[in-house]
Order: structure tokens, then C-alpha cells, then sequence
């Protein structure tokens, strides 16, 4: 949120620094992000003067160009080439000399310099309104009047105007900030208490509103109370729609807000004055002058002022006419014909009060976060309402010469009383930490505009203003308490103090930064994806039952509705993301949790490992071979990640199903440890992924709890030196590494210590149909001695006669 200094300063005196300012805002809250000093007039105008046409003459070298002699007042005339069509003898012009910086109507800045223009020498510029940023005119050169004393700077003729805009990080909960006026009271607070202020805030006086005539009634019906509390309207007549004047547009502009008429402009500044929206309609536009408040049926076509058809919610409020047509989203956004027009000439001016929850509901189900929405989100003031339509009619009376015709319509079924909350002091102290004397806290409380209804020697009775919507109980008082008191008198504590707590081993953060360390360093970049996902993925991509997932009311994403069930689909997202930003070839992990409804009132929180990869192994290189990375490749990690954790029986599975087309699954029994294995080529089409995505998902929780019954043991480094021998096998190709493994264990025992495969060829006319052939390495040792040759080709016959005789392989010699 943006707040101008000089917008402050119309409501009481600041004598303070600009930086002492921001560092009083944010000690009271509203934190200042960032300050910037504008202009008025971008550059300021430093460098322009008024100059005064001695001569004038054709270019000698150029029919469309005049060459001018020029005095700006310091006792020398310029020679300066000009194009306008209108430069003639004897005017006064704006003329910028040299050195001195213009900005385009892009922002981009250029500087006058002395040069030659078809052979004659330009010392300066004589300039139109949008070269200098003055309006959008370039038909001819400014001519001012001839009173404007030569010389004159154009800064102080044109009244440049400087300002500090301060950057405001509103929290949510600062309904009473929203607006100039609400940042004042806070501050004018602040000094009174801490820097003995005397003076009293100087607010928009109303009290000159008084009707004109009765010419224009319009009829008024709520009928959504809950939606709309209050609803404040009046009718005025015989506007001239036109530019603003330049006090107006300054405001405007110097917090981001760009001018467009003076009616518009009345309404935007209304809003950042009080923190009460408003809405011009264009009365002739209200069929049968009247406007009805209510909901319309869901799918009822709407058109915007953005020129966007949009199907509404049966619970969007809406601003209807007489006929039930939709002029506006309530609080959020104007229809097509709801606006005012070069045209207008009678508007019905609307202050209203709407619901926070409805506002944000229709803001963020149709994408419109608009000033106004943001405003009622945070909770208006209900009693400001009609004081902000006095504000606005005044000054549509002065700047627009309207006439005020009807009473103020204000419909108020259920007026909002200020809220009295007892405060006690000792509570005061506990909570702020130090003594603050009953009469400090009064004077604080009474500086902020809060009145003590009563008091006692144990504490007081608050009435809180309806603009402070956050605060509704003694801790919030407390907190307006010491905002202003200041969070700085507050003492540090001379002691710390800490606890030693044991840990569960194994320790989870300590796991979780050894398998990160372990797949960083193997070129894994860590992803966090959002929790939050989208309930359709689970009817279009991958079938999940609606009763198994958990789901949100989200009004911020209204899209985002579920948790995720499972890792898989928020992990495609970032590999889509990547892939459309030309960086195809990744290797990610997150640690993340899955949520889902176990049908009985309650909900299942899981934790989990997943690895991705995709593309090729290697970043493309003149060193690196373009082989993909694929399942082994996954495996290896996949292996890596149990290696490391000291995770090393289980048993193995094959899987395939909706998620994927072939892998396997790690296991203890029933309890998963990871399935991985490559993506349905489907899932990925769906996800608009045209490249093989290859997935694991570990079972982190099932992973803790393995580590918790597994034992480190020391083995020392074996003395004697190992014998290895190779075997070709030809088999079936239904037979698995795992079962040459197996056979290999159970004949090897103690003395096999490893087994690997090391090729794999297929070749069906050498080999027959259906058939493979595995090179296999077996690895001997003995830790006691060194092994002799017969026993190792002992083992090796064992093996060679299980193999053909149980594997049916045939042995390649």
C-alpha cells in the first residue's frame, strides 16, 4: 500500500524527517518496505525556463523548420532549430537548454545537447506538453501567456510538486489502515504519546452537504442483509465530466493511481482517503431507477468493465437496476454500462458495506483483485459510509459542478455498535513485560481515539472504534497499547534461557540432511512443490476417489482445492515447468507429505522421498555422451539412497498400474520402503510432458522406522586378497537378475561376498527365440585367510549344476 507524505501533511503538521516518519510507521506496525521521492512532473522541469521568441525565420537548408533566436534571461539569446508548426516572433515559449534531461512518454530519458541541425547550430529546445510531460499534445510548441516574466523556471510556473511515497507491507488484520486518514491517527497517535504532539488532526470537514433539489429519486432494495449490512446511496445531477484538477491528479499519480476523470477520480480518492470504496453509476444507465442488491442464479452471464463475459456464482452480490440486470460485482468490479462516460451527466453515487467473506470469495473466484476488494476484505467501517458520500459529493459539487438531488439513502437494518472489551492492567504488564502506569495507558488509549467507558484500580472498560475490525479482545487492545508506546521501550531480557531436550533417534532432520547431502552431491537439485493441488488432476490424470481426498476452502487459489494425495503429479508440474523454460534434462528431489481422508472424520498424513529424472544423464558437454537417463539409472539412486541409510534386507516386487509402466517395489511384508520405475507415458500426455519422466517414491515414514530396529556394525577392512570368477549364462527372459542372485547366495554362504552383472546380450538367432544371455562376475573372500583355487571351483560347480538345473541355463564356454 502506497501513502504520500504530502497527503499526510494536509491533516496535521509533520516536522519530522521523512526517514524518522518511516521508522515511526513501522515501529507502530505498518512497516515501511521501501520510500521514493517523486515529481509531479517526471525530472522535475530543472533545466526548462521561459523564453522569450526574439526572431524567427525559415531554415535556410529546410522548408519544414524555423531558426530561432531565443532570450532566456541571462543576458544571451540561443540559437535554437525548431519544427513546430505555430513557433512565431514574439511569444513566450518553454524552452529546454542544454544539458538538461526530458523524458519520452515511455519514461526513457534523453538530454539536450548543442548540435547541428541540417547545418545550423540548435542550442537548446523549445518544447510541446508531452515532450515535457505536461499532457499529451504534440501539434506545436506552449505558448504561455505574455504577463510570464522571461527567465521564469518552468518548475515554479507549472508548480512542481515533490513528494515521499512510503511503501506500506499492510498485514491483514490492519483494517484501519487501509487509507491516508487511518495512517494519520496512527501516527498523529504515536507523537502525541511519544513526542508530546498537541495538535488535533485536521479531517475533511462535511458539514457543508445540504440538498439542492429532489429532481432524482432512485429507489433502493437489499436483499441479501447478510452480504450487504449497509447500503448508502445519493443522487446528483448536471455533472461535467472533465479532467481533474492538478491537486487531484497529483494525489493520484504520486500513489500509483492513474487520473481518468474527475468523477472517477473523486471515487479513487475517496477510497485511499477513508478506506471507503465508492461507486459512480451512470443514472441514465439504471433501468427504472432503481437498484436492487441481491445474488443472481449461478451461470448468469456477466460482462465486466473489462470486457470480459464472466458466469457468475449464485453467491456473487450483485448491484442490480430495476429490470434484475447485473451493473456490478458488489465490491469488486463495475459492469460494462455501470461506469461513468464522457456522456454522463446524472450518477448515483454508492457507499456500501459488504460482507469481508463474500467480497473475497467473488474477488479470487473471478481473478479480480481490485483496490475496492482488497478494502472490504480486510473489514470497512460500517459507519463511515455516509460521511464518505458527503466528502465525495462536495467535491463533486466543486470539481464538477453537480447539483445534489435526493436525500442520502442509507439502509442500516442492524447497525454495528463499537465493541467494549474490559482491559485489565496487571494483564497489561504480563503480557507487554514492563510497567506502563494506568494514567499512560488512558492517555494512549484516548490518543487513539478509543473511548474508557469506565475504570477502576484493577483496569478499564474500552469502546473500540468500528474501524479496528481486528480487534476484539483484551490481548488486541494490548497490542494497540503497545504499538503505540513503542516496541523499542520494551528492555531486552539479561538472560536467556534453554532447555536440553532429548531427541528420537534416529533423528529425522539429521536423515533428511544426509540423503539431501547424498543427492545434491550426485547432481539433484531439491524441489519444494505445493501441498495445495488441484482436485481435477485426480478425475483427468490419475483416478482417485472424491472421498479419499482431502479437501480446502481455498479463496485465495480457488483452483488449488485439495491436498495431495501423492507426490507424483505436484513433481510433473516442475518437470513441465522446466521443460517449457529449455531445461529438459533434470534430476529433482523433495521431501513432502500426502494427505488423504481415511473415511472415518480423520485424516492420513504421510511422509515421503520422491526422486524425478528425465533427460539425459549429463548436462550436454563436449566431453559427455548423450545416453538418457532411464530406470537403471533411477535404480542406482534408488539403491544409494538404502546403501547409505544402512537399509539392505528387503524383498522385491515387480510393479505396473495407472502410475507406472513397469518397476519395482521395494518391501518388508506389507510395509512399502520405495516404488520407482518409469511414468505412464499417459499420465505424462495428459500433463502435456513429451519427454520420459522416471519416478520413485519412498515411504519415508516406513524408512524411520526401519532405521529405528537397524544396528551399525563395524567390519575391518579384509587382509586376504579376493578371487573373482565369470559366468555367461544363457536363460529364459523371464528369469530376473534377482533369481541368479538368489540361487548365488544360498550355494556361495560365507565365502561369496558380491555379485554382478556386468553385460547383457540378446541376439535370437544365435541365442534362440525368447532367450538372453547375462555375463555374471561372482566375488570370493575369506576375512581369516587367504582362499585356495578348489574351494572357489567348488562353488563355482555347485553353482553352474544349480543353475542348469533350476534356471534351465545353458553355460556359454
Amino acid at each position: 500500500m502506497k501513502i504520500s507524505h504530502n497527503w499526510l501533511t494536509t491533516y496535521f503538521k509533520i516536522e519530522h524527517s521523512h526517514q524518522e516518519v518511516s521508522e515511526m510507521l513501522t515501529s507502530i506496525g505498518l512497516e515501511i518496505e521501501g520510500m521514493e521521492e517523486i515529481e509531479s512532473i517526471k525530472g522535475g522541469l530543472e533545466g526548462i525556463v521561459v523564453g522569450f521568441v526574439k526572431e524567427c525565420q525559415k531554415h535556410p537548408n529546410a522548408d519544414k523548420l524555423s531558426l530561432t533566436k531565443v532570450d532566456v534571461g541571462n543576458g544571451d539569446d540561443l540559437q535554437i532549430v525548431c519544427g513546430a508548426p505555430n513557433v512565431a516572433q514574439g511569444q513566450k515559449v518553454v524552452v529546454a537548454t542544454i544539458g538538461t534531461t526530458l523524458y519520452t512518454s515511455e519514461g526513457e530519458a534523453f538530454k539536450i545537447k548543442k548540435g547541428k541541425i541540417r547545418g545550423e547550430v540548435s542550442e537548446g529546445m523549445i518544447c510541446a506538453e508531452d515532450e515535457l510531460g505536461l499532457g499529451n499534445d504534440h501539434s506545436g510548441i506552449i505558448v504561455l501567456p505574455e504577463e510570464v516574466a522571461v527567465g521564469t523556471l518552468a518548475k515554479d510556473y507549472y508548480k512542481v510538486e515533490k513528494d515521499v511515497v512510503y511503501e506500506i507491507g499492510l498485514t491483514p488484520n490492519r483494517s484501519d489502515a487501509t487509507a491516508h486518514i487511518g495512517v494519520a491517527r496512527d501516527l498523529a497517535a504515536y507523537l502525541k504519546i511519544n513526542h508530546d504532539y498537541k495538535e488535533k488532526l485536521q479531517l475533511p470537514d462535511v458539514s457543508a452537504f445540504e440538498v439542492d433539489d429532489h429532481s432524482l429519486n432512485i429507489e433502493v432494495s437489499v436483499e441479501n442483509t447478510e452480504a450487504c449490512p449497509r447500503y448508502s446511496g445519493v443522487a446528483i445531477t448536471g455533472v461535467q465530466i472533465g479532467e481533474s484538477p492538478d491537486w487531484l491528479k497529483n494525489r493520484l499519480n504520486a500513489i500509483g493511481v492513474r487520473p481518468i476523470n474527475n468523477i472517477v477520480d473523486i471515487t479513487n480518492f475517496i477510497l485511499h482517503e477513508y478506506g471507503q470504496p465508492l461507486h459512480a453509476f451512470d443514472a441514465d444507465q439504471i433501468t427504472d431507477h432503481k437498484v436492487i442488491v441481491k445474488t443472481l442464479p449461478e451461470g448468469t452471464p456477466f460482462l465486466s468493465l473489462d470486457e470480459v463475459e464472466r458466469k457468475l456464482s449464485a453467491e456473487d452480490l450483485m448491484i442490480c437496476d430495476g429490470a434484475s440486470n447485473g451493473m456490478c460485482i458488489g465490491g469488486v468490479f463495475g459492469g460494462i454500462k455501470s461506469g461513468v462516460s464522457d456522456q454522463t451527466n446524472s450518477i448515483f453515487l454508492e457507499a456500501a458495506h459488504f460482507n469481508p467473506i463474500w467480497i473475497r470469495r467473488s474477488s479470487t473466484r473471478h481473478l479480480l483483485r481490485t483496490d475496492a476488494a482488497i478494502c472490504f476484505e480486510k473489514g470497512s467501517d460500517p459507519n463511515i459510509t455516509v460521511e464518505a458520500l458527503k466528502r465525495a459529493a462536495l467535491l463533486i459539487k466543486e470539481l464538477a459542478g453537480g447539483k445534489i438531488s435526493s436525500d442520502i439513502i442509507d439502509i442500516y437494518p442492524e447497525p454495528v455498535k463499537p465493541k467494549e472489551i474490559a482491559v485489565r492492567y496487571r494483564q497489561v504488564e504480563r503480557l507487554i513485560g514492563v510497567h506502563i502506569s494506568a494514567k499512560e495507558i488512558k492517555e494512549i488509549l484516548e490518543a487513539m481515539e478509543m473511548t474508557i467507558v469506565s475504570d477502576d484500580a484493577e483496569g478499564l472498560l474500552v469502546q473500540v472504534p468500528t474501524d479496528k475490525a481486528d480487534v476484539l479482545r483484551e490481548v488486541d487492545i494490548i497490542e494497540e497499547i503497545l504499538r503505540i508506546y513503542g516496541f523499542n521501550k520494551v528492555p531486552m531480557p539479561s538472560q536467556v534461557q534453554s532447555a536440553i531436550v532429548p531427541i528420537e533417534r534416529p533423528d529425522k532432520h539429521d536423515v533428511f540432511n544426509k540423503i539431501g547431502d547424498l543427492l545434491s552431491s550426485n547432481g539433484f537439485h531439491e524441489m519444494m512443490a505445493l501441498s495445495l493441488t488441484e482436485s481435477r488432476y485426480y478425475r483427468e490424470v490419475i483416478a482417485v476417489e472424491a472421498s479419499e481426498l482431502v479437501f480446502v476452502n481455498n479463496t485465495s487459489n480457488v483452483h488449488l482445492d485439495v491436498m495431495r494425495p501423492e507426490m507424483l503429479l505436484s513433481g510433473l508440474e516442475a518437470v513441465l515447468r522446466n521443460q517449457n523454460r529449455q531445461n529438459p534434462d533434470l534430476k529433482l528431489y523433495e521431501f513432502g507429505k500426502t494427505y488423504k481422508n481415511d473415511g472415518e472424520g480423520g485424516y492420513i498424513e504421510e511422509e515421503h522421498l520422491s526422486l524425478f529424472v528425465s533427460g539425459r544423464q549429463q548436462a550436454e558437454s563436449w566431453q559427455s555422451t548423450d545416453q538418457e537417463a532411464g530406470y537403471y539409472f533411477l535404480k542406482a539412486f534408488v539403491n544409494n539412497v538404502l546403501l547409505r541409510l544402512g537399509i539392505g534386507s528387503f524383498q522385491q516386487k515387480m510393479t505396473q498400474d495407472d502410475v507406472w509402466a513397469y518397476g519395482l517395489q521395494y518391501h518388508r511384508g506389507p510395509q512399502v520402503l520405495v516404488t520407482f520405475g518409469k511414468v505412464q507415458p499417459g499420465v505424462l500426455q495428459k500433463m502435456g510432458i513429451k519427454k520420459a519422466v522416471y519416478y520413485a517414491d519412498f515411504h519415508w515414514g516406513t524408512i524411520l522406522k526401519a532405521l529405528k530396529k537397524s544396528k551399525v556394525k563395524f567390519t575391518p577392512l579384509v587382509k586376504y586378497p579376493s578371487i573373482r570368477r565369470d559366468l555367461a549364462l544363457v536363460i529364459e527372459n523371464s528369469i530376473k537378475f534377482e533369481d541368479i542372485v538368489l540361487i548365488a547366495r544360498k550355494t556361495g554362504k560365507k565365502l561369496l561376498k558380491e555379485t554382478n552383472l556386468f553385460d547383457v546380450y540378446e541376439n535370437a538367432e544365435q541365442l534362440g527365440e525368447g532367450k538372453k544371455s547375462y555375463a555374471v562376475s561372482f566375488i570370493f573372500e575369506n576375512p581369516e585367510r587367504t582362499l585356495k583355487d578348489k574351494e572357489v571351483d567348488k562353488v563355482m560347480k555347485q553353482l553352474i549344476e544349480k543353475y542348469e538345473s533350476d534356471l534351465g541355463a545353458i553355460i556359454r564356454r
